[in-house]
């Protein structure tokens, strides 16, 4: 074999062995027998070691094992012809010492063609192969794609069908499977709900102020109609309630859109204490006086103007539903969430059915005992008083009284020190 130290890698020898040792050390005596130098100085860096152990000094190398190629061997790459044949080999080449002292450099060769045939294989195969993965990979990304969001173009589907006809009792289709596209569809479904409970609220207070305001408006006609024509007949006192109670119903629808719209109070502290009595020195002409309880010295935060609105429609309740007695308290409470204040009305009327207590407080709601358009109002006092004070962040609930009858809490955070 060739010595890679040949740049042009040209070697004219013909060379029958894999390896080829040269002596580089000119002996001119006759050597010894190369076994028994071998064993010989095996012998020795034996002896020395075990020496070097007893003394407690670790041998500066380990010894090298039969067939074992140390770090110090160098790689090269170069052209050997061998048996008669030229190929591309990968050369490593050692520096020894034999026992004799002599110098020789061993060279051993790896032919690199199984190397390369490998990886012009894997080349070739990367070449035709690939193309054809990206075209399978991109063919069932399509398919998968479009499974998984046929749901959601039926969704789009309906919900642009619902758009174009306004019929809100439809719904989008909920897929079977309970992932993230089924989840939309719940969502979507509970959203059109909500809408179809909004419309249709709207559309029954609509027709429901519409009603009210027909009545005391067509009767404030009559009234004046005849008043022109026959002026001694003129109800002058019926005239200014028709008015008056015009003009309490558009207040309250006013309020109502506002605070549909989303109005939220002003901030600011409002007195318990002060309240009560401003609006009960306000109340004149009432049919029961009403009598003041307990008055817990406690502020709430929020517009007085709203809660005032809310004490006079609980006492304008109370005043229509009582026998003969109607009570104000106000007291501080322990609850969750802190400090609360609760504001009770309390009569001594019929009370309020259980089957009741819930529905009192929508909007143009009547009971069967305050039908009456004179006597038992527009229906709007406690829709408005528990809409106000759920922006205030309070409740608004009715349970029986001590005594009898019913009794409103009116529930409100308590401010803190100023």
């Amino acid at each position: 074999m060739g010595d890679p130290d040949n740049a042009d890698g040209s070697d004219d020898t013909d060379n029958s062995g894999d390896t080829d040792t040269r002596d580089d050390t000119d002996n001119s005596g006759e050597a010894d027998d190369p076994q028994d130098a071998v064993e010989e100085a095996a012998e020795e860096a034996a002896e020395d070691a075990a020496e070097a152990v007893e003394r407690g000094e670790a041998p500066q190398q380990p010894l090298a094992r039969q067939g074992e190629i140390r770090d110090e061997a160098t790689y090269h790459e170069g052209s050997a012809t061998v048996d008669a044949e030229r190929r591309d080999y990968r050369f490593a080449a050692v520096r020894v010492s034999t026992p004799a002292d002599e110098s020789m450099t061993v060279y051993a060769g790896s032919p690199l063609d199984t190397e390369r045939d490998a990886v012009g294989t894997v080349r070739r195969a990367m070449l035709i192969g690939l193309p054809v993965l990206l075209v399978v990979v991109a063919a069932v990304t399509w398919l998968v794609t479009r499974r998984a969001l046929r749901p959601v173009e039926g969704i789009r589907r309906e919900l642009a069908a619902i758009t174009a006809s306004t019929d809100l009792t439809r719904r989008v289709p909920e897929p079977q499977a309970r992932d993230e596209v089924a989840r939309l569809a719940v969502t979507t479904n509970e959203t059109l709900t909500a809408l179809e409970s909004s419309v249709e609220r709207q559309r029954r207070f609509v027709a429901d102020a519409s009603h009210e305001l027909r009545s005391p408006i067509a009767s404030l006609r009559t009234q004046l109609e005849v008043g022109v024509a026959h002026p001694e007949l003129l109800d002058a006192e019926g005239a200014v309630a028709d008015v008056v109670r015009l003009q309490h119903l558009a207040a309250d629808l006013l309020l109502l859109a506002r605070l549909d719209a989303g109005e939220r109070p002003m901030a600011g502290r409002v007195p318990l204490v002060d309240l009560v009595r401003d609006a009960l020195a306000q109340r004149t002409g009432d049919r029961i006086a009403v009598r003041v309880g307990e008055l817990a010295d406690v502020e709430v935060s929020g517009s007085r103007g709203q809660l005032a609105r809310v004490l006079g429609n609980l006492l304008d309740n109370a005043e229509r539903h009582a026998d003969g007695a109607v009570e104000v308290t106000v007291r501080s409470v322990q609850g969750e969430g802190g400090d609360w204040v609760v504001l009770a009305v309390t009569d001594d009327g019929a009370g309020v059915p259980e089957a009741e207590r819930e529905r009192i407080f929508e909007r143009f709601v009547r009971l069967d005992d305050a039908r009456s358009r004179d006597e038992g109002g527009a229906g709007l006092g406690l829709a408005i008083a528990r809409d106000v004070l759920a922006r205030h962040g309070g409740t608004l609930t009715v349970r029986d009284a001590a005594a009898g009858g019913a009794c409103f809490e009116a529930r409100l955070p308590r401010s803190g020190p100023a």
